[in-house]
């Protein structure tokens, strides 16, 4: 289903590039894997508006909401929408601006260090069960690929930014997630 071809794009993922990225520090591995969760409108899915903020393109005059957020600079290096579909917008070699002010185990700046993975969701509305399934596929392959990322080293946004973020928040389920990570059936492919 997955594979990663040149440069860090996920072949079969829908290409989006987004300009807020940069290069990583020489000597940054790639060790740690980000699962955030976004809605925009905030708690509405499926308009398109998360690729637009990521792209730049966010119109302010489209939702009230987006006056205050339409000139961040933010990206991660994939979304996955509610069916299931990836769009990436990062390749993985390079640093995703996801994580913002934050630290795992005691290291800062984890964007440095990270891939950031957005799934369209909320703290409250359950994610989608096509999203496990990609999400579970995905990430086994880049486990493949960055031997640096380990399950102990796939974190919420919540758990690196503690305090000032919450997401992929209580509507997404660990246990789940953990369990189909460890299935035969989800394999890379």
């Amino acid at each position: 289903m997955f594979s990663i071809i040149e440069n860090g794009w996920v072949a079969t993922a829908c290409r989006r590039p987004s300009a807020n990225c940069d290069e990583r520090p020489v000597d940054a591995a790639i060790e740690l894997l980000v699962i955030h969760g976004i809605s925009l409108p905030p708690g509405e899915f499926g308009e398109g508006w998360i690729e637009d903020l990521f792209c730049n393109q966010l119109d302010p005059a489209a939702h009230p909401s987006f006056g205050e957020i339409y000139e961040l600079r933010v990206s991660a290096h994939v979304l996955i929408r509610r069916d299931g579909s990836v769009i990436q917008f990062v390749p993985f070699e390079r640093r995703a601006w996801h994580a913002g002010e934050s630290s795992f185990e005691g290291r800062e700046r984890c964007n440095d260090f990270s891939i950031g993975i957005e799934l369209e969701g909320t703290d409250d509305v359950s994610y989608d069960p096509a999203q496990y399934r990609v999400l579970v596929r995905l990430v086994r392959l880049l486990m493949s690929v960055y031997p640096g990322i380990t399950p102990q080293r796939i974190v919420g946004h919540c758990d690196v930014a503690p305090g000032r973020k919450t997401d992929p928040g209580p509507s997404f389920d660990w246990v789940l997630f953990r369990s189909m990570l460890q299935d035969d059936v989800y394999s890379v492919g």
